[in-house]
């Protein structure tokens, strides 16, 4: 008999975002840094998207006839912009808690979204066109195993974008020092050691035998807020496909 494949779930990182399930939609509550990056990283995904697939930036719905997968998804903040952009979107997330609420807010916006409890190792043989998965491999066991799985995943043709922080000392004064400091972010949310460079990820991703398309920044603008930009040293993106 097969055995279970290993999980890179931490269980205490689930734990902890699982007890933020009932705010995650209100953007004054413990997730309004989530609400105030969405639209960047909305807009980065349709420039992408767009790209990758040669479509008109004007449609409504580019994701049409596609699949969509974000992993470790919370309560859907980039699950139920993806299936309003014509997606079929399955959204997983390791905490429960997480899963619940947002199942019952899909079906308050009239979307239907497949939204599963667990990891990258539960989806089997299952194979997406986009792959997203924001703010997420800081908080997994093994950064590797969790890219392998992510790869595989992917399907022909597909396209994968990531977003993590930078491990850097302008990382750990904006997340740690005064974001988690004040309140702005949880306590206990980041674990600075475990950020990875651009570097590394793009290594891990290479590794498991996808192609680099770009690393972009993404910067915080007094003027402007959160930005795509080329300065990667608060946060960035690594968008690549199959090699």
């Amino acid at each position: 008999m097969a055995s279970d494949p290993v999980t890179t779930i931490d269980p205490d990182e689930a734990a902890h975002f699982g007890a933020m399930a009932a705010e995650w939609w209100d953007p004054k509550g413990s997730s309004a840094m989530l609400h105030r990056l969405n639209p960047v990283r909305l807009g980065y995904l349709r420039e992408r998207i767009d790209q990758h697939w040669g479509l008109d930036e004007t449609g409504f719905t580019p994701l049409a006839g596609k699949t969509a997968l974000d992993v470790g998804c919370g309560a859907g903040l980039l699950c139920e912009p993806l299936a309003r952009l014509g997606a079929a979107v399955t959204g997983v997330d390791a905490a429960a808690e997480n899963i619940a609420v947002a199942h019952a807010h899909a079906q308050l916006s009239g979307l239907t979204i497949d939204y599963r409890t667990g990891g990258i190792e539960g989806l089997g043989a299952a194979r997406f066109d986009l792959v997203t998965s924001m703010e997420v491999i800081e908080h997994v066991t093994d950064p590797g195993a969790f890219i392998v799985g992510l790869a595989g995943a992917l399907a022909d043709g597909g396209l994968m974008i990531l977003s993590t922080p930078n491990r850097t000392a302008l990382s750990r004064l904006a997340l740690i020092t005064i974001g988690e400091g004040t309140g702005q972010i949880p306590r206990g949310t980041h674990d600075w050691g475990k950020f990875l460079t651009p570097d590394e990820l793009v290594a891990l991703v290479e590794a498991a035998g996808l192609k680099l398309v770009e690393t972009r920044g993404l910067s915080f603008s007094v003027a402007k807020g959160f930005v795509v930009s080329d300065d990667m040293k608060l946060d960035y993106f690594v968008t690549a496909v199959r090699s």
